[in-house]
This record gives C-alpha cells, structure tokens and sequence, in this order.
C-alpha cells in the first residue's frame, strides 16, 4: 500500500520524484520494511515530503507525510542545539565542568570527574566502552532514575584514554539533558519542546511519547521474526525518572523538512530566515570535529576526514562537506543526511527492525550520490549484499548454540548450585530461581530481562529472553566456589550481530552474602 503526500514540487532536482517513489518502493521490498516516510529539500525549498507503506502491518493505515516516528538518536543533535542556546543566553559554557552544574556527578576516576566538560558528554570520547551502561535504558521499562545515571560511571572499567578514542554512548547525553535542566529550570522535555519544535514550526512532533496524547498519527515498532514482520510497542522513557536527551523525539517528513531547513541555514528560520534559533558561531561549533574517526575507505566518495562533532557526524565527501547522523529503537530508525555545500537536506524514516537500518542507507546514499553527480550504483543491491553476510552469519552462530543446548538437554545439573540472588555494582540484583523443571533469570530493576536458563557447557548457561523484539539472548558463565557452587557469574551476548545497547559483558555479579559454607 502507498500514501504520498507533497508538500511542493518545484526546486530543479537531479532526481526526480517518480525516482525517489521507485527507489523507495523497491528498497521496502528487499529490506521487508512496513513503512517509510522521506523528505528532500534543496536550495531553501521543500522538494520531496513523502509517506510510503503503513503504520502497522496487522491493523494498516496510510503512512504519510504527517506520520510519525521515533527518530531515536537523531535526537541529539536537538540537546546540542537547546545546549547552544544556553550557551548564548549565558547560563552555560561549551567548556564548564560537569559537576559545576551536577556536583553528584561520578566518572570511573576522579581527575577524570573533574574535568569532564559538557563538550566530554556528547563527544563519545569518555574513555568507557561501546553503550556502558545501556542497560539501564534498554530494554525500556527499568526502574533506573537520573540519580542512578549521574553516578553509574564510577563502577565502569575504561576501555582507553580520556579523550582519545571514539566510542558511541548513550548515557552521557541524558546527563547533558539533566544539565540544560538545571541550567534552565525546565525538563529536558519541554526545554526541547518549547524552545525548539514549538518555535521553528515542528508542530506534530513531540520531545517524549508522554507528550503525545493522540496517537493517532504514530507508526508502530515492528521486528522481524522468521521472516515476518511483527508489530510490538514503543520504547517509552519515562521524564519523570529519565530524560530523552539520548533519542525520544517524535517527528515525521514534513516537520523534520523545518529542522533540516534550519541547519542549512545555520540556525535561521521563519519567512525569508529572519528567525534565529542559534547562532552561526555556534552552529559552527556543533559541526566542528570533536572526536576524530576513520575516514570513509570507499574510493568513491574520496574521503579524507571523518570525525563527531555536537550531536553529528562530519566527513567529506568528493570534496564536500557531510553532516549526518543515525537513529535506532526497537522498530525504528531514522538516517538525516546533510550536504552544505549543495544546500541538500535527506530524511529518512522507518519503522521496522531490522530491515530499516540497511533502507535508510540505501535510500540516502542513493539520494546523495545522485546530487553529487556520480555514476549510478545499485545501493540497494549492496545493502541487501551486507545485510545478509552479517545477519546471516550471526543466525547461524546463534542456530548452533541452540542446537549444542537441545544436544545436552539430558544432562544431569544440581539447580540448588546455582540458585540464589546476586549483584551487580550498577545493574543491581538479579534471582536465578527454579522453574519448570530448569533455571529462571530474573532481573529486579529491568524487568523485561527474565527467560529461562538452559544449560550450554560446562558452567556455561544460554538465557533466552521472554523479551522478543530484539535478538538479545545472552550467555550467563558462572564462577564456582571450591565447593562447587556458584560464587558469581559474567555474561555476554549470545548473537555477534546483538545490538551494542546490550552490554552485558559489563556486568559482573557476586552472590548476595557470599557463600554458605
């Protein structure tokens, strides 16, 4: 089923709006994607705004300009903005600490902790590993608060140096989001929603899904099983425990055309740019290089730099300067791709996992490659190419564990061994419980981690979670005392393709109260 919607059709375009229906139609099709939502704007004007699809597979519904989406990490770039106008208006500096604004405020070290800026928070250069403490926000429906974030870090090894290595996080915008609260007086939420959405004229969309009391507009989540597709429900995070300054706003085509418009026009808005949001000065320091990454390896862009700036990834490409950045929750994704220099502007919108992620790299590279002149290269055929070599493995790693499991189902363990409570300095308490004839793992504070345990090698068990909408099953490897019962246990995920929000490798849990002797 298809819905568009235009908003204006009359900027010269060097892809036409029957191309970009095509394109997008073809890509829902191989990536097994329920709906799509894409907006262009080039040269100050709106070129293509655009639904495709359906909300919901089971139910349906038209998927349109007006739809809208969790654009999750794209988000972002939003907290550095409402940063920048703090900045301007004087209550903050690029360069204040952390703990001159949240003197609670605990990294792993303390010379660390005292100098860690508000740059440091959206800058991925903290030193700790790839989404540390995730945990704590996915699955969504913890019981974690602000208070637990602002201190988590001090239990976390670093991986590198301060501020020598890129490695994302997620957790360190939400205590970037408690620092506009405390600078300003107001939520993160209604900070963004007020000074930002509400003032440039994104009037559908909404900084928390708490916000949006009609959903009648709203796509639903859907994750892949056996190959189908299945609606499930929305990561809800909830303001009055932790803010969203990470990835809750909720937008679609024709309001993000506004927000790509603004950062084409360094912070202006309104009729004829008269409007402005933040400064040049400032908008230039958000795409400044903060953190430096690999350049693009691919000899078709010609890429000779790449780093993260404030909420965005900066590279060039042939010659040209690319701002951008991606987005993922539980059934939802979202790419935004910016060209300057060409006065070009891409949106894309998914809501399907895991599908979406390769669409919205097919539909933009294809987009962009076409506004910067290059020969024509099937994207979708690649993207489909890479999506399968690495799902694909990872399905066939995770097939064999199931099968070494279903092989030892026989085998003779003591439940009592390894039943108990144990904890973890940041995760907290989790129960290892006797049910249905096996072990059960029961997280206290994330609730949606619990499933049944089965035994896998030596002290080795498999954990496969009742939680459904990601591929999360984890490993859980006991540590045995000298009598033989379990002391504590590590784990890690199971799948080599788990999403990196499921950290588990950085939990370490002992037994509450030791041992019995």
């Amino acid at each position: 089923m298809l819905c568009l919607f235009v908003c204006i059709h009359s900027a010269p375009a060097q892809i036409t709006t029957a191309e970009v229906d095509s394109l997008v139609e073809n890509a829902m099709k191989e990536f097994n994607v329920a709906g799509v939502s894409v907006a262009i704007v080039k040269d100050g004007r709106i070129m293509v705004c655009k639904g495709y699809g359906v909300k919901n597979v089971e139910t349906g519904g038209a998927v349109d300009s007006h739809t809208n989406f969790a654009i999750a990490s794209n988000t972002k770039a939003f907290t550095a903005a409402a940063l920048a106008i703090l900045v301007e208006e004087g209550k903050l500096k690029w360069s204040d600490k952390v703990v001159d604004h949240i003197p609670e405020f605990r990294m792993y070290d303390p010379w660390v902790t005292a100098h860690f800026t508000i740059v440091d928070l959206m800058t991925h250069r903290s030193g700790l590993g790839l989404g540390a403490g995730d945990l704590t926000i996915f699955p969504a429906g913890s019981d974690f608060t602000i208070d637990d974030i602002v201190r988590i870090f001090q239990h976390f090894e670093p991986v590198s140096e301060f501020r020598t290595k890129y490695d994302y996080d997620n957790l360190l915008y939400i205590v970037a989001g408690e620092v506009i609260k405390r600078a300003s007086g107001m939520r993160w939420e209604d900070f963004v929603q007020k000074r930002i959405l509400d003032k440039i004229g994104m009037d559908n969309s909404f900084s928390s899904i708490a916000l949006m009391h009609d959903r009648k507009s709203l796509a639903t989540p859907h994750y892949t099983e056996n190959g189908m597709l299945v609606p499930t429900g929305h990561d809800v995070f909830d303001p009055e425990k932790i803010n969203g300054a990470m990835g809750s706003i909720l937008s679609n085509a024709h309001d993000l055309c506004q927000w790509l418009l603004l950062q084409l026009n360094h912070g202006t808005y309104g009729k004829e740019g008269k409007k402005q949001l933040f400064s040049e000065r400032n908008h230039q320091y958000m795409w400044r290089i903060h953190t430096v990454l690999g350049a693009d390896p691919d000899p078709r862009y010609n890429s000779h730099f790449a780093g993260y700036g404030l909420g965005w990834r900066l590279s060039d490409m042939q010659g040209v300067m690319s701002v951008s950045h991606t987005g993922g929750l539980t059934g939802m994704l979202s790419k935004i791709q910016l060209i300057p220099d060409l006065n070009l502007g891409i949106a894309v919108l998914t809501n399907s996992w895991i599908g979406g992620a390769f669409l919205f790299r097919a539909v933009t590279q294809t987009i962009t490659d076409r506004f910067l002149g290059l020969d024509r290269f099937d994207w979708t055929a690649r993207n489909r190419e890479i999506m399968q070599q690495r799902f694909g493995s990872a399905d066939s790693v995770v097939a064999a564990v199931w099968r070494q499991v279903d092989a030892v189902q026989d085998a003779e363990i003591t439940p009592e061994l390894f039943t108990g409570t144990y904890e973890d300095p940041w995760f907290g308490r989790v129960k290892i419980t006797q049910k249905d004839g096996g072990l059960y793992f029961q997280s206290a504070r994330s609730p949606r981690l619990q499933g049944p345990m089965y035994f896998y090698k030596a002290n080795t068990f498999a954990v496969k979670w009742e939680y459904r909408d990601m591929e999360a099953d984890a490993f859980v490897m006991f540590r045995l005392g000298h009598e033989g019962r379990a002391a504590g246990f590590i784990m890690e995920g199971i799948s080599p393709a788990i999403d990196f929000s499921f950290d588990f490798q950085d939990l370490e849990f002992s037994r509450r109260g030791g041992i019995k002797r």
